[in-house]
């Protein structure tokens, strides 16, 4: 299929970028609630150093996580192909021919992706210096990561019929 069409990777930057987009929608949900925890546990007489917070901030990270994975999971396979920072500009995740990935690629990938911040970041690095642009998660997840529109993979069906009357005087039944 990509024969016949140019294929933008997208470069490490980019990804940069909407990843810190992405980040920074993320911490618009989870510094308030973060915090709001916290606080209410403190005002209600619960010492800093108690394990009840310590309890409560690694069910917060856990609740983080988990909607982290589904906020990437469900928007790369969706329509969009990618989280909302990636399609602020304009990229998309996709498999080895350019098609849309499934629910269970994107969790793949997406766990995959903490192999790859587990390594030194290495894993991410990976992009500025691979073929395709591919980070290590995807070369696990066996996806791509493209700039521009998506290209058709399908040939255009003909328009459909025209079935209006044009005809000059009284229609014959």
């Amino acid at each position: 299929m990509f024969e016949e069409y140019q294929v933008n990777y997208a470069g490490f930057w980019w990804r940069v970028l909407a990843y810190l987009i992405d980040g920074l929608l993320l911490s618009i949900i989870f510094f308030p609630l973060s915090m709001g925890v916290a606080l209410a546990l403190i005002s209600g007489g619960i010492d800093p150093d108690s394990p009840v917070l310590q309890l409560a901030n690694l069910g917060l990270n856990g609740l983080q996580i988990a909607v982290t994975w589904l906020y990437q999971a469900f928007c790369e396979s969706s329509s969009w192909q990618g989280t909302i920072g990636k399609k602020v500009l304009g990229l998309r995740v996709t498999d080895m021919n350019g098609n849309r990935i499934s629910f269970a690629r994107a969790t793949g990938r997406y766990f995959a992706m903490m192999i790859s911040g587990m390594i030194c970041f290495i894993g991410f690095i990976m992009v500025a210096f691979t073929e395709k642009k591919q980070g290590l998660h995807d070369m696990l997840a066996s996806t791509l990561v493209l700039s521009g529109p998506a290209v058709p993979n399908y040939v255009a069906p003909p328009p459909p019929p025209d079935f209006s009357y044009r005809g000059g005087g009284p229609m014959n039944i």
